[in-house]
């Protein structure tokens, strides 16, 4: 009896294994699909958008070493203020520990390059990119941005922001190459199916808060 019941057990996980694959698929398809066209490597043909939203992402690795997603997205945004296709910013990242702020990494990185701190907003509450995007426009009250990060992370955030009546586009920093960036590419693929379980339930920020206001 209980190896009948082991075996029955092993069946039904097998049998899920093929239903994972085309969901994972499926879900990658229609977030890949839906960023076409609103995608930017071009500095010269990104169109103008008021607001600039950048992810934040950790500076340094758990090595220690840099982490060039990081470096990437702050030359990203640099490029888009000095080209002037971007009026402010909005920085969207962690701060959950004391010790430890995307935002104010990213803002002292990018004055060091020379911006001007009074275009840079910080949104310490972007624990996810859910978060950031629905509090762009919750929070920030803005209804049109330029997402600033990676393809492949921009395309996930495009796609929120088409769930959340923003009008977006992306521009895409350079990406890591994929024997550095491999356990990130995965972590993204099941990222994206957590995507629409987030709108399946109905799933909240973890914090909104007061309204932030960005000048005309």
């Amino acid at each position: 009896m209980r190896k009948n019941r082991k075996r029955i057990l092993l069946y039904s996980l097998l049998a899920l294994i093929p239903v994972c694959l085309v969901t994972i698929v499926l879900c990658n398809r229609i977030i890949s699909d839906t960023a076409k066209g609103k995608l930017y490597t071009d500095i010269k043909t990104i169109p103008f958008n008021k607001t600039g939203l950048l992810l934040g992402t950790s500076k340094l690795l758990a090595s220690g070493y840099p982490n060039l997603y990081y470096n990437y997205r702050i030359e990203a945004a640099v490029q888009l203020l000095r080209a002037g296709k971007i009026k402010y910013l909005v920085i969207s990242g962690d701060n959950s520990r004391k010790e430890y702020s995307e935002p104010e990494d990213m803002r002292a990185d990018l004055i060091a390059q020379g911006i001007d701190s009074s275009v840079i907003f910080l949104d310490y509450a972007g624990f996810r990119t859910f978060d950031s995007i629905v509090r762009l426009k919750e929070i920030f009250s803005q209804q049109s941005i330029t997402v600033i990060s990676q393809q492949f992370h921009n395309e996930r955030a495009l796609y929120m922001a088409s769930r959340e009546g923003i009008k977006a586009v992306g521009f895409n920093a350079t990406d890591v190459n994929a024997r550095q960036g491999m356990r990130v590419q995965l972590r993204e693929k099941l990222a994206r199916v957590k995507v629409f379980v987030d709108y399946w339930f109905g799933t909240k920020p973890k914090f909104l808060g007061d309204k932030v206001n960005i000048p005309a």
